[in-house]
């Protein structure tokens, strides 16, 4: 079966779009991937989202053209990554979360992605799968990550203990334990580590007076000097020392944030407050897996946006010592396409009646197929 994956992140890059062919179950899964590629958001319409995503209130017809427009975007990621390619049979897609509540005591958590599944089944003739989190969080869970189940299907290893470490706007790593030890992949474990590029993309948005929205490569947060108490003081946030499952946003990691870090680290030079936002992002993912894992990984692997970064792999590598990092390009997965190539797996799962999340990383009492389908006609 021919489908398209879309997915954009925490950091409202674009959209990532990924035509994959694919067959089997889970366990049996093959994958091909046939076409990648991102397509940017209008900048006034990433520029909304951003502020939404910082609090800016909107009335509701302002919320329905905004998930319309969003929708129309995704709409056409579909259609670019499809051509040159036979039509797709179906799409995954996961929308742009504009908030993420998790649940709390008796109370189910709420988290809304924007860009209507109906209107891109509608707008392309394509049968979408949509609303991914919903079911999870219905279920109890955290409604995140979602992502794990698959890297257990395509990145686990008959003998190796792997982590794999998404750095999007958020960060979020799945444990992987050997598939000897563990067949059934009843081990496998994941969560949000916390902040992964947003800290960064807004320290650098700020600093440079908007000319700059990231830190290509970590070349700017490279000529900078870490400054460990301020590293160690924001890791004593209480997100740190929960435990799993547990989940986060902008809501938490975002502008507040930020501010907060700014004002804490007054006066330092550009490029220190930057390195150590970096030290401090990798920090938080290390001391994670320092506190909540059953035992060391014996190899990491790195995508999303922040594995670009080179001074922020260099850090995770320092704190990491002996343990290999390198990419998920190494192990056959594109960097950048993986989490389109995640929906457009779960899209298909659901299609089989296959479960998507894992109770174990969500919370939720059970494991079910994701998703909300819509059927599209032409």
């Amino acid at each position: 079966m021919r489908v398209v994956g879309l997915m954009s992140g925490t950091s409202v890059d674009g959209i990532d779009a990924a035509l994959v062919a694919l067959g089997g179950g889970d366990r049996d899964l093959e994958v091909e991937v046939l076409n990648f590629c991102t397509v940017p958001y209008p900048a006034a319409l990433r520029q909304q989202i951003l502020e939404i995503c910082g609090g800016t209130p909107l009335t509701l017809a302002e919320l329905a053209d905004l998930d319309e427009a969003i929708a129309e975007a995704f709409a056409l990621a579909a259609e670019m990554v499809q051509q040159g390619y036979p039509r797709a049979d179906l799409i995954g897609s996961h929308g742009q979360t504009v908030f993420h509540r998790p649940p709390t005591g008796d109370r189910l958590g709420y988290s809304l992605q924007l860009g209507r599944g109906d209107w891109i089944a509608g707008c392309t003739g394509i049968t979408t799968i949509a609303n991914f989190r919903a079911q999870d969080i219905a279920l109890g869970g955290q409604g995140a990550p979602l992502v794990p189940r698959i890297d257990w299907c395509l990145l686990s290893h008959p003998t190796e203990v792997r982590c794999v470490q998404n750095i999007g706007g958020i960060g979020n790593v799945t444990y992987l334990p050997p598939q000897r030890e563990d067949p059934e992949g009843k081990g496998v474990m994941g969560w949000d580590t916390g902040p992964g590029n947003v800290l960064l993309d807004l320290a650098v948005t700020e600093l440079s007076g908007g000319k700059f929205t990231y830190d290509a490569d970590g070349a700017w947060a490279r000529q900078g000097k870490i400054i460990d108490p301020l590293v160690e003081h924001w890791l004593q946030d209480p997100f740190f020392q929960q435990p799993p499952p547990k989940s986060t946003g902008r809501e938490y990691f975002g502008l507040p944030f930020w501010q907060r870090c700014r004002t804490e680290a007054a006066g330092l030079a550009p490029a220190d407050l930057l390195a150590t936002l970096t030290e401090f992002t990798a920090r938080s993912m290390v001391e994670s897996y320092r506190q909540f894992l059953p035992q060391k990984p014996q190899r990491v692997f790195l995508c999303g946006g922040g594995a670009h970064n080179g001074f922020l792999k260099e850090r995770l590598q320092v704190h990491l010592g002996e343990i290999p990092v390198a990419t998920t390009a190494t192990a056959g997965i594109p960097v950048d396409a993986k989490e389109a190539i995640a929906f457009a797996i779960l899209a298909y799962w659901h299609e089989l009646g296959v479960a998507g999340n894992l109770p174990q990383v969500t919370g939720a009492r059970q494991a079910v197929p994701l998703g909300q389908r819509w059927i599209g006609q032409r």
